[in-house]
């Protein structure tokens, strides 16, 4: 989807090819994958990087896994 020159607005400058999603449904598959099938899922990805609850880590198997959180309201 992007060229080498371009920023993904999810991965960065990691190619989304390379990133694999580690929650819901969509687990397993990789962000590339994501974009060109579940275009309204990737927009949820891309709203939660916005909003500073999405994380991407390299594990012991050497692949990036993408991570969302959930922020809970707090409990009073």
């Amino acid at each position: 989807m992007f060229n080498e020159n371009e920023i993904s607005p999810v991965t960065g400058i990691i190619e989304e090819n390379h990133v694999y999603i580690d929650f819901g449904e969509h687990e397993g598959k990789s962000v590339l994958e994501v974009s060109d099938t579940h275009p309204d899922f990737y927009q949820y990805i891309i709203e939660k990087r916005n909003l500073g609850e999405c994380v991407i880590r390299r594990n012991k198997d050497k692949l990036f896994k993408l991570y969302v959180s959930e922020k809970n309201p707090s409990v009073h």
